[in-house]
């Protein structure tokens, strides 16, 4: 044909509509992602449940040997020092005066300079008395020295 009648216009090969359409819209494709996961976990778990299973299998039965709790062996080297109310110290349990005190603390940085200190002051107790062993624990060159708190309690308002 010529001028080029019978092939196609360039309007429709441009890929634009022309002016009719289809009356059923055109919708796009869509990966929805909600089922995606459930399967995704649904595997996971599955795995993991043939997995336990396979490891189970695999060991041999045998019977153990029934075991009591360990008591403990190894206690560490500390020196807890505790101010009463009253200002009297006490080294454990023992209550001291000021110059057995510092013999005690002397003994035992001889034997192990890195012991840890403890200080355990009580709220009540002069402040003038856990300052007091405070110095005397340095004056035995003590350097691994902590006070001993608690939390405080909080008011629920």
């Amino acid at each position: 044909m010529a001028g080029g009648g019978g092939g196609r216009s360039a309007a429709s090969t441009s890929g634009k509509r022309g002016k009719f359409s289809s009356p059923i819209p055109i919708k796009k494709a869509r990966i929805e992602i909600v089922p995606l996961i459930d399967v995704m976990f649904f595997l996971l778990a599955a795995f993991m449940m043939v997995s336990l299973s396979l490891q189970q299998s695999k060991t041999r039965p045998m019977e153990l040997i029934d075991a009591k709790k360990a008591a403990d062996d190894f206690k560490p080297d500390v020196i807890n020092i505790g101010v009463e109310k009253d200002g009297t110290v006490a080294i454990g349990t023992n209550v001291v005066d000021t110059a057995a005190l510092i013999q005690e603390l002397n003994s035992r940085y001889k034997q192990n300079p890195k012991t840890p200190v403890f200080i355990t002051g009580d709220k009540s107790a002069p402040y003038r008395a856990v300052g007091g062993v405070l110095q005397q624990v340095r004056s035995a060159r003590f350097t691994r020295v902590s006070f001993v708190t608690k939390e405080a309690e909080r008011n629920s308002k």
